[in-house]
C-alpha cells in the first residue's frame, strides 16, 4: 500500500475527532474524540518514519501513547469528580468545581 492511504485515513480519524470535540458535549465523548486524534497523529508520525526510513517517528509515537495514558487518567478523575457533584458528565458544568 502507498503511504499516502495512511496519511489520508489519519486526516480522516483527526478531522471526526475534531469534530467530535467541537460538537458534542458528553465528556467521556469528548475524551474519546481526542484520544481519536492523539492515534491519527501517532499514524502519520509512523507513517513519516516508515517513508523516511528511520525510527524518529515511532519514538515520538511511543510519547504522544504515554501522554495519552496520562491524559486519561487525569481526565477520567476529574469526569468523576464532576458527575459526582452535578450527578452529570456534561462539559458545561466543569466550571462548577470551583469554589
Amino acid at each position: 500500500m502507498r503511504p499516502e492511504y495512511y496519511l489520508l485515513l489519519s486526516a480522516l480519524l483527526f478531522t471526526i475527532g475534531a469534530v467530535g470535540v467541537l460538537v458534542r458535549r458528553n465528556a467521556v465523548v469528548v475524551f474519546m474524540c481526542i484520544e481519536l486524534m492523539l492515534n491519527a497523529v501517532n499514524l502519520t508520525l509512523v507513517t513519516f518514519s516508515r517513508i523516511s526510513g528511520d525510527l524518529d517517528g515511532q519514538v515520538m509515537a511511543l510519547f504522544v501513547m504515554v501522554v495519552a495514558a496520562c491524559e486519561v487518567v487525569v481526565g477520567l478523575a476529574i469526569i468523576t469528580a464532576i458527575f459526582r457533584t452535578r450527578q452529570s458528565s456534561s462539559v458545561d458544568d466543569a466550571n462548577l468545581l470551583k469554589y
